[in-house]
């Protein structure tokens, strides 16, 4: 049996006609940015997180950055985050001319070390914070927005974490501004890339509104520096179509892992998920931890399910940003994870004979990978 990582055909299949057909008025009416299809996505996916403004960019970066920048981030300035996420979070940091100041994460959940976050934000400099919700997780935003000053403001990196709740509220405005990413393998995914930044600030939402428009106000009147941060059409009109079955795919991943959790509990090599109490997950990964990884991941393949790791290097590891001056060991519960972390499909449209495939190759491979390998003598 062959179990891929993402199957977007089988997601796409029964939405075909209808996005084709979006497509078609798109091309017809010869509208490519940022007009009908995509104001129509902005107001409905502000209004799925209960958010006042959503400004539609394009990518999960550019959300971050534009609010960042429109909230005058720049050169002298830090932003805490945590080492344990996707390096595209430092990027928005270090794109505006500020530094990252890492933390580690906390050692169940995965997400941002609250504690740690709080020290580091009583460092000079330090503008504010970004609370990563992990894998479709939230981070413990009430936490971090404690721990911000009158003149920090806390980012939600909400990338992979559409519809997710954090006690019983939807996350992207827990906190100053959130940002979303599209990008076709996300729980929500574009044909292409694709993003947005929520916010209920008037005035934060007017200033990243023209940042993404090259810092205009006006057509050919710009009051900032900004950049060409616009949506295409193409990806707002398939966003439509895909939003009103959001819901419902973000319930069926929960199903999913709620079958994993029961096939793979009891088996003490294998670490699973685990979900804080304020916080619902909506699994864009279901992430494990296992012994030996790197040989459980080829046995995985070798069985024909493909797996995947996220993140196998932290953000401080990266060669990127070894200016930052951290060295192994500052961050060793990241690091650990990094060594032992193993994301297995999860989507909507997995069958269970597939789940259970899943699980019992993976039980599998953790106790082969767990046995002596052979060496070859010349």
């Amino acid at each position: 049996m062959k179990v891929p990582f993402v199957d977007l055909g089988a997601q796409h299949g029964p939405l075909r006609d209808e996005i084709l057909a979006g497509w078609a008025d798109v091309l017809d009416a010869t509208r490519f940015v940022g007009s009908r299809d995509v104001e129509s996505f902005e107001r409905g996916f502000a209004q799925a997180h209960n958010a006042k403004h959503c400004i539609a960019v394009n990518s999960g970066t550019d959300a971050l950055y534009v609010a960042m920048r429109a909230l005058g981030l720049g050169p002298g300035d830090r932003v805490v985050l945590p080492t344990n996420t996707f390096i595209a979070t430092a990027e928005a940091v270090s794109m505006t001319g500020a530094v990252p100041l890492l933390v580690d994460c906390h050692p169940e959940t995965k997400n941002i070390d609250v504690v740690q976050a709080a020290a580091a934000m009583r460092q000079p400099n330090v503008r504010g914070v970004i609370g990563v919700h992990l894998y479709g997780q939230p981070a413990d935003m009430d936490a971090l927005v404690d721990a911000a000053d009158d003149e920090q403001w806390v980012l939600e990196d909400a990338a992979q974490a559409h519809l997710a709740t954090y006690k019983g509220r939807p996350v992207g405005t827990l906190g100053t501004a959130s940002a979303f990413s599209f990008y076709p393998g996300k729980n929500l995914g574009a044909p292409g890339e694709g993003g947005a930044a929520l916010t209920n600030d008037d005035n934060l939402a007017a200033a990243m509104m023209a940042l993404r428009n090259h810092g205009q106000v006006q057509k050919y009147n710009s009051e900032s520096i900004g950049l060409n941060a616009r949506m295409s059409e193409l990806v707002g009109s398939t966003l439509r179509v895909k939003l009103p079955r959001l819901a419902g795919w973000t319930e069926q991943r929960r199903v999913v892992a709620d079958k994993y959790h029961a096939l793979l509990s009891g088996h003490s090599d294998i670490t699973l998920p685990t979900e804080a109490e304020f916080a619902r997950s909506v699994f864009h990964l279901y992430v494990v931890h296992v012994p030996n990884r790197d040989r459980v991941a080829r046995l995985m393949e070798q069985a024909g399910v493909s797996v995947g790791m996220h993140y196998p290097i932290p953000v401080h590891a990266q060669p990127a940003y070894q200016s930052l001056g951290y060295v192994a060991g500052d961050f060793p519960v990241a690091e650990e994870s990094s060594r032992t972390l193993l994301s297995l499909p999860m989507y909507a449209e997995l069958t269970d004979t597939q789940i259970e495939y899943v699980a019992e190759q993976l039980v599998q491979a953790v106790a082969s990978a767990s046995l002596p390998q052979e060496s070859t003598h010349l």
